[in-house]
């Protein structure tokens, strides 16, 4: 039996806004991901609990472990590769190169790593331009 016209034109219009709202969906929600590159060597790397120094400390201080030096390089390798959440895109690009530059060297247990490595590690420099302001 033969479906009338206006039965078919209802489910196409119903598969259409289906999909559509499939896709809204599915772009909220990645904006909202927790896969974010930035937050993740944040929490991960740079901060840590209270009377505890962070990775990114103690590689400095010569005191982390082979693992967590990959580790952090391998998050700051994605961090640069995203864009900051405000500021200028190429100001972010070039701190986040240095700061990966910085951490390959100490991987590599170059001499003067930990210096660059200190150097490179400036969380003001990222924060003051690309770390919106906190809502209140």
């Amino acid at each position: 039996m033969p479906m009338k016209p206006t039965t078919q034109t209802v489910l196409r219009a119903a598969a259409v806004l289906g999909v559509a709202f499939g896709l809204c969906a599915t772009a909220l929600t990645a904006a909202d991901a927790p896969n974010n590159p930035i937050k993740e060597a944040m929490q991960k790397y740079m901060k840590a609990p209270k009377d505890v120094d962070p990775i990114c400390k103690r590689a400095g201080a010569g005191q982390a472990t082979k693992e967590e030096i990959s580790g952090m390089l391998a998050a700051y390798k994605a961090m640069a590769a995203t864009k900051p959440p405000q500021g200028d895109p190429a100001k972010f690009a070039k701190l986040c190169a240095t700061l990966v530059e910085a951490t390959a060297a100490l991987e590599k247990g170059e001499a003067g790593a930990a210096e660059k490595f200190k150097a490179a590690v400036n969380c003001k420099a990222c924060h003051e331009e690309f770390k919106p302001k906190a809502k209140k």
